[in-house]
């Protein structure tokens, strides 16, 4: 089976972790003893991971140094998924023992110009503050901002994704037997212009509604949305928490999640799985268990 495995946050950084490169670094290397199983067990396997934190530090840090030469979303986007696949792809070779290759691919993947979100920043990036703390910030700085739990954090556009110009690349190495790691942090935001070329933009795509894209257009078998549950749950939170088993597509759209957490994960669990694959959303330690349906959430198309 080909499968796409998106990583989540946890992945990366547990929450309330200083953002360092030894916590990274710790976090990625027991990532990547689960997806080594997956790899051990026959499949192949394709890799894509979130950003927020570290995209939000670097445009934190270069607005520091010099707010009126701070880079572009996009440009630092491009930065902070090439770190974090380094780290993915030494690991997992490390895991696997350095029999199989693996590489990391920057992914541009295209959106709309004329999408909603960029008139209404909806995707966190960042650290997080207080709510004082984020109203500073967002006065010096012009951000937008909203609650994420108990803490607030920058919101930024989260256009949808249109397409991914790249894969042509990512269908040559996997023909050649290498594990990908791509479509980091959802993507390079690009648009295409009028004469076919194209151009960064402000922006952080969503990186599960790019995963989905990703494993449709690659003919991907499954879809693991990889996070630190062990299941979506109706009335999560509350003395009447119950996972949820099992879902089709279409009563996976009727569910009311949070938008900030399992609400995108489910709607590209249900986008992935109409087009006849396996979506699986559960807990990273458990990823060959999902792919196997024995755990966590599994949203298919009925026969």
């Amino acid at each position: 089976m080909l499968v796409v495995a998106a990583l989540g946050g946890n992945a990366l950084l547990q929450r309330g972790q200083p953002l360092t490169a030894d916590n990274q670094r710790s976090n990625v290397r027991a990532a990547s003893v689960a997806l080594a199983d997956i790899v051990r067990a026959g499949h192949r396997l394709v890799v894509t991971h979130g950003n927020g934190p570290q995209v939000g530090l670097l445009a934190l840090q270069g607005a520091a140094y010099k707010p009126d030469e701070a880079f572009p979303l996009d440009v630092l986007g491009a930065e902070s998924v090439g770190m974090i696949g380094y780290m993915i792809e030494q690991e997992l070779e490390n895991a696997l023992g350095h029999v199989q290759p693996v590489a990391t691919l920057l992914t541009q993947v295209v959106v709309n110009a004329d999408d909603p979100a960029f008139q209404a920043p909806t995707k966190f990036i960042g650290p997080v503050y207080t709510r004082d703390e984020a109203e500073t910030r967002a006065a010096a700085a012009g951000w937008s901002i909203a609650q994420d739990g108990d803490k607030w954090r920058r919101v930024v556009p989260s256009p949808k994704p249109q397409d991914i110009p790249d894969l042509r690349v990512l269908r040559l190495l996997l023909d050649q037997g290498v594990i990908v790691i791509c479509t980091g942090g959802g993507g390079i935001p690009v648009l295409r212009l009028p004469d076919g070329s194209m151009t960064g933009v402000e922006a952080v795509i969503d990186k599960d509604a790019a995963s989905a894209l990703l494993a449709q257009r690659l003919g991907a078998n499954a879809l693991l949305l990889l996070t630190d549950v062990d299941a979506a749950y109706r009335n999560f939170g509350t003395d009447d928490a119950e996972p949820i088993h099992r879902l089709t597509p279409q009563e996976a759209r009727k569910l009311d999640l949070p938008a900030g957490s399992m609400g995108p994960k489910m709607v590209a669990a249900a986008d992935f799985a109409e087009a006849g694959g396996l979506a699986g959303i559960g807990r990273l330690e458990d990823a060959l268990a999902l792919l196997n349906g024995t755990t966590g959430t599994q949203v298919r198309s009925m026969p």
